[in-house]
């Protein structure tokens, strides 16, 4: 047996955990980081990266089928799906050394590879050693949530961590679920070659904007995605290369089944009644400031602090806890300025107030600005004018912003940024961008709100009127 003390002890090798324990370890903290499984966590070796490498390989496939009206013959893709899996396999290899033990124990970190659990409010144990800390960082994640339906024990699923390591291809992948998991392996696995249906028990990407969602499922039923909304689910049966889903609305039959209805925070076996840690289904009980309401040593960050689950909130949970546990700064976590991405090509892209949002909260005030892609001119050259900019805006500041479209992921960063610094649409409207560029679509939806108040303006055209005639 053997016993640490440290300043802080991170349990979670994830986003958030190494992004604090990098800061924290180079900023002169004694860190200790115990991971029982692999470093990177869930974005690294199942979720972020690898479905984007996968979803580039079918975007790469699908590019191959289209090109007529440039010139370009179509062809049909001899797709290789176990070569498309290395791909995958090699994009996580590249990027692990980045998240490796070696790399954050040269920053100074103690990294334990054990499980991890309180024995007091004050110290865990890990494998045969006890960790007395200042601060513990619970930033455990979360793992594919799979619901009690009738028959899952006794059929073979798939779920985030088991799809990518599928060396053949799925004859006909069923999945249940349409958020934005279940969407973009619809997308990847039907470009690459494979029959898919989505089965959505309310409605498909009902988290995002109703108008745009709605757009880009039409694509993707478009592209020969069957996808089926209001259709719960009663009961899945079958065995390996014959599954079977009964939903309320008929039978579904496939090859493969994917389980993609939303996930669930780790908390189990960390002995958090030892530590006095108030928790529930959806994590840790904290306040804005990201510490437990029970045990103020505890912090939580990421899935595990019960908000959103995105890889990049996370590691912007990191930041603001570290300003508070080094420096000893007030600090709060906010969600106004947090987007998220639905990957699909084209792909959908939020920040802030929804339409719907913007309305229940603003009232009268909110103005809902659009700026399409086919008035861009990058846009229209590269033959991608598939989709628009739907700017929510209240007195000359944004408040929400969906994007469909080519490069959404990309250009949505400019709201993110705008929202969070409180800019005004004037100073992105007068923007000088290079032309011709996609961005430019974010300068138009902000040079549109303008627009109607000088254009056509009584009172515009009378002032310019006067200055002609007076002003040399």
């Amino acid at each position: 047996m053997s016993h640490i003390d440290c300043d802080i002890c991170i349990i979670g090798a994830g986003s958030g955990g190494l992004s604090v324990a990098a800061g924290a370890a180079q900023m002169g903290a004694r860190v200790v980081l115990v991971e029982k499984g692999e470093m990177g966590g869930d974005c690294l070796n199942r979720g972020c990266v690898p479905s984007k490498a996968l979803l580039a390989a079918a975007r790469q496939a699908h590019a191959m089928t289209k090109g007529a009206e440039m010139g370009i013959t179509p062809v049909t893709p001899e797709i290789d799906f176990a070569a498309v899996k290395d791909h995958v396999a090699r994009a996580i290899a590249t990027i692990a050394p980045v998240d490796s033990q070696e790399r954050y124990e040269g920053f100074g970190v103690t990294v334990i590879r054990e499980h991890a659990r309180f024995t007091s409010p004050e110290e865990m144990q890990a494998g045969d050693t006890t960790i007395r800390a200042r601060r513990f960082v619970l930033a455990t994640g979360s793992r594919p949530m799979v619901p009690p339906i009738d028959g899952i024990e006794d059929t073979p699923y798939l779920t985030n961590e088991t799809i990518f390591d599928l060396r053949e291809r799925p004859d006909h992948l069923l999945i249940i679920g349409g958020g934005p998991i279940g969407v973009e392996m619809a997308q990847a696995h039907r470009r690459l070659g494979s029959e898919v249906t989505v089965i959505e028990g309310a409605k498909a990407l009902g988290k995002d904007d109703p108008e745009l969602a709605g757009r880009l499922l039409d694509m993707l039923r478009g592209e020969g995605i069957r996808i089926e909304e209001g259709a719960k689910v009663t009961a899945v049966s079958g065995s390996n290369g014959a599954v079977a889903v009964e939903t309320e609305k008929g039978r579904f039959e496939g090859t493969h089944l994917l389980m993609a209805v939303g996930r669930e925070v780790v908390t189990e076996g960390l002995g958090l009644d030892m530590a006095h840690v108030k928790h529930g289904p959806k994590g840790i009980a904290v306040g804005d400031d990201l510490r437990s309401e029970t045990n103020r040593r505890v912090y939580a960050v990421g899935d595990a602090a019960g908000g959103l689950m995105f890889t990049h909130v996370a590691g912007y949970h990191a930041g603001v806890i570290i300003r508070s546990m080094l420096f000893g700064l007030p600090s709060k976590a906010k969600t106004a300025h947090i987007p998220w991405v639905t990957y699909t090509d084209p792909g959908l892209a939020q920040v802030g107030l929804t339409e719907a949002q913007a309305r229940k909260a603003h009232g009268d005030a909110l103005e809902v600005i659009r700026a399409d892609y086919d008035e861009n001119d990058r846009a229209i050259a590269e033959g991608r004018t598939e989709g628009m900019l739907k700017l929510m805006a209240v007195r000359g500041r944004p408040v929400g912003a969906t994007i469909l479209g080519a490069h959404a992921d990309e250009l949505i960063g400019v709201w993110a940024i705008a929202i969070a610094s409180g800019t005004k649409l004037s100073k992105i409207a007068g923007a000088v961008l290079p032309y011709p560029s996609l961005g430019e679509i974010n300068k138009r939806a902000a040079g549109n709100y303008f627009s109607s108040r000088l254009f056509g303006n009584e009172w515009v055209k009378t002032a310019v009127r006067a200055v002609q005639r007076w002003v040399p």
